[in-house]
């Protein structure tokens, strides 16, 4: 069974920094696209940073230079580094993960259950 768990959100104050990871099980993590994406209240979903199966990676205008996507194949679990937060960066906060290269369509197969993401002016 995948499971795809995050953790690591939490409140900071603008200017801060978090580092949320993403737990991999249940599948072979090596030869997936993984992304990472977050929905505000009142807002669609929108895919913020991804790491293809290929290995190259991609990032939403809106978080480049900022937030910074890796991932740690021996330890089964992504990351998203989170620098110069801005409060309209709060949201929950989504990995995902799929054989298909979907980048940042909403069409993964696997997600995982959010974390929240806060951050105060």
């Amino acid at each position: 069974q995948v499971q795809l768990v995050e953790s690591g959100g939490g409140s900071v104050q603008a200017g801060g920094s978090l580092r949320l990871s993403c737990a991999a099980s249940g599948f072979t993590y090596g030869a997936r696209c993984m992304g990472w994406f977050r929905q505000a209240p009142g807002k669609e979903r929108e895919g913020i940073a991804v790491v293809y199966s290929y290995g190259t990676t991609q990032y939403a205008d809106s978080v480049k230079g900022r937030f910074t996507i890796s991932r740690d194949n021996a330890k089964n679990t992504l990351y998203l580094q989170m620098n110069s937060l801005k409060p309209e960066d709060t949201a929950t906060y989504y990995c995902a993960a799929d054989r298909v290269d979907w980048g940042f369509l909403p069409r993964y197969t696997y997600w995982g259950q959010g974390t929240q993401v806060t951050v105060s002016s």
